[in-house]
């Protein structure tokens, strides 16, 4: 994709994101986040990640997160012996309510306001990266993303990539029939999206507009492993960690992958 294109739809994203981040940031699920950062082992992330990143031996690693949203990821990090050093999201906004729970968890990483694409110098390279849901399906230029990510990491550190698995958007849980494909695997025109953005799926009304970019698998690992890192591990699992509205795909007789864990090693 050319940079003018890319550059667009970032800046589009960056104000969808800052236009719906104070649904976030207030109520009681907020207040129940900030109130758990300031507990000990502060640590929001799932099983499967908690699991895939004690299976590495994150101790004493230095972690950046990309696409960090409000940190609450990040500086769960450091419940499993890591420091998290640095997040990178383009919504000034969403950093903010990151420098709060950091803030109650006596951590403080740096929480750099950026478009990925044109990040600043001197940042550094870290022991560790970390990607999760929803990251990659805004990003409009995965090759030029991971060539990115890359550069955040010395040889031999790894990227751990949690997502929710690209086949989940051929479905519509919406839809009166669920179950059957409403969009090709293959498609490439970017998703419009209007509405504000939310975790739980729940109508908050109309947002700033905003585009989602379907990959599939191969693109992904494709554009990981010719940006300089060598593949390590790709499971796929059965188990939801996207909005709710989609738990009508699990425990389905003929079960479809929900979700996906990649390591990999940059050399």
């Amino acid at each position: 994709m050319d940079p003018d294109s890319v550059l667009t739809y970032t800046q589009a994203n960056k104000a969808a994101w800052n236009a719906s981040a104070h649904l976030h940031g207030q109520g009681a699920s907020w207040d129940a986040l900030l109130l758990a950062a300031g507990q000990p082992g502060f640590n929001v992330l799932d099983d499967c990640l908690n699991a895939t990143l004690s299976d590495l031996g994150v101790e004493g690693c230095s972690a950046v997160q990309i696409g960090c949203n409000n940190a609450r990821e990040l500086l769960s990090l450091a419940a499993l012996g890591a420091r998290p050093v640095l997040g990178i999201d383009q919504s000034a906004a969403f950093l903010a309510q990151g420098a709060q729970l950091a803030a109650a968890a006596r951590l403080s990483p740096r929480l750099l306001a950026a478009d990925v694409y044109e990040l600043p110098d001197g940042l550094g390279q870290h022991d560790l990266a970390l990607i999760t849901i929803g990251v990659l399906n805004w990003m409009p230029d995965l090759p030029r993303f991971f060539q990115v990510v890359r550069g955040l990491l010395h040889p031999g550190a790894h990227l751990v990539i949690n997502e929710t698995h690209p086949i989940l958007e051929m479905f519509n849980p919406d839809s009166a029939t669920p179950l059957v494909p409403e969009t090709s695997y293959f498609e490439k025109t970017p998703v419009r999206i209007d509405e504000a953005i939310t975790y739980d799926g729940t109508d908050a009304g109309e947002g700033e507009t905003g585009y989602w970019f379907l990959h599939t698998l191969g693109d992904i690992v494709t554009a990981c492993v010719q940006s300089g890192f060598h593949l390590q591990r790709l499971e796929e699992h059965p188990h939801l960690n996207r909005e709710e509205d989609y738990a009508i795909y699990e425990n389905q007789p003929a079960q479809l992958p929900l979700c996906y864990t990649l390591v990999a090693k940059a050399i």
